[in-house]
């Protein structure tokens, strides 16, 4: 489970690296990201995850505690990158973004079955910067 979980976010997500969903997430896998939505699926998880590199190219997880007992893991979360899209309503300007977040994790048969991801919203929205209002 450790392995999953540090897996799923330095290639998945950091790398970008579409190859390693298969062997990490189930099928049906179930993700209810910071964003609000809940995709499922490899492709619905992928989806969102390209959403989140639209806005934010550069968009890095750091999994800086884990906790893992049995089937089920929890992972307190450091995110950073740069605002350059659209994120939240708000279009980017290149402004550096870095905030706390936690993930909660179930997995089944040596893949990630179900992934629940709390961002702390309000610090990401005060670091995002509107450049099309006067």
């Amino acid at each position: 489970m450790r392995e999953l979980v540090r897996r799923f976010y330095a290639d998945a997500w950091n790398r970008w690296d579409d190859s390693v969903v298969d062997g990490l997430l189930a099928p049906d896998f179930t993700f209810r990201g910071s964003l609000g939505a809940t995709v499922r699926g490899r492709d619905g998880w992928r989806a969102y995850r390209d959403q989140v590199r639209a806005a934010v190219p550069d968009f890095h997880n750091e999994v800086v505690a884990l906790v893992v007992e049995r089937r089920t893991a929890a992972a307190r979360l450091h995110y950073t990158g740069h605002h350059h899209g659209v994120l939240l309503g708000v279009r980017g300007s290149g402004g550096a973004i870095n905030y706390p977040g936690a993930a909660f994790f179930t997995a089944s048969g040596g893949l990630l079955t179900d992934a629940w991801v709390l961002g702390d919203l309000d610090t990401l929205r005060t670091q995002l910067v509107d450049t099309t209002q006067p």
